[in-house]
């Protein structure tokens, strides 16, 4: 079962629904000291009762200033933190037949700028932690889509792939100064994410697989923390093709049928 070294404080966001929850359960059970946010207030109060070591701090990520105040409370309690584990996020997939701007824009304002908000209010507290000695972490989950183009994708991987992105880019400036930064890729986990999909999603995990997959990434500190790892290297093996075999291949998993017409 993974594990991180010694006792940590760790600010953990989605904390309340699919891979966030067993997370959440498991750093708590450790006896990590962990800040909890969710959007839902009754939820976070449900999965700390009875635990001391949980901070509940109720927040939505595409809220700059909620983000930025919940960071206060944290140093305000913990004093700094030695790892920020940003999990929150959605999916909506785009119908190409019926382009929809605001779809893209929810998407990236969740999986991409709410992100960054977390970011920016938990740098002063990692930093806080290297003063002090530590070896501070911050990790952030995007999704083996930004790996490679897939039909519909084109709102969430797209979000993913920014993600992934920027926060390898990041981790070149952030090393100069001590931070670690890991990327978590998963591929198809059992959540209530998940089970709106309507096609199928080979070699699908469950959370409690998932959450153990990324303890042990993040304990190791690891750089990519990708699984299944069957399911994610194929896809990075595809994401190198050449880009008319790429095409070829993405188009035999579009929802077509000999008419050219969308399928349910």
């Amino acid at each position: 079962m993974g594990s991180l070294p010694q006792t940590q404080r760790i600010w953990l966001t989605g904390a309340t629904s699919g891979i966030g929850l067993s997370l959440a359960r498991r750093l708590l059970d450790q006896g990590h000291r962990v800040a909890l946010s969710a959007r839902r207030q009754e939820d976070l109060a449900e999965l700390a009762e009875g635990r001391d070591n949980a901070l509940i701090l109720p927040v939505d990520i595409t809220d700059r200033a909620a983000l930025l105040e919940a960071a206060e409370q944290i140093r305000a309690h913990f004093g700094g933190l030695d790892m920020a584990l940003f999990n929150a996020g959605t999916c909506e997939y785009l119908e190409a037949r019926d382009f929809d701007t605001a779809l893209i824009e929810r998407v990236f304002t969740t999986n991409f700028t709410g992100t960054l908000y977390g970011i920016e209010a938990a740098l002063p507290l990692l930093r806080q932690a290297r003063a002090e000695g530590g070896q501070p972490l911050l990790a952030a989950t995007s999704s083996a889509a930004a790996y490679l183009p897939l039909p519909r994708a084109e709102a969430y991987g797209a979000s993913k792939a920014a993600l992934s992105h920027f926060l390898e880019s990041l981790r070149l400036d952030l090393d100069q100064e001590g931070i670690g930064v890991s990327i978590i890729h998963p591929g198809f986990v059992k959540t209530p994410l998940t089970d709106r999909n309507d096609f199928a999603m080979p070699m699908r995990i469950d959370t409690e697989t998932a959450a153990d997959a990324i303890l042990r990434g993040l304990a190791a500190r690891r750089l990519d923390i990708h699984f299944p790892r069957r399911f994610t290297l194929m896809l990075k093996l595809l994401g190198i093709l050449p880009p008319g075999l790429r095409f070829r291949l993405g188009r035999r998993m579009s929802r077509q049928n000999t008419t050219g017409e969308t399928t349910s």
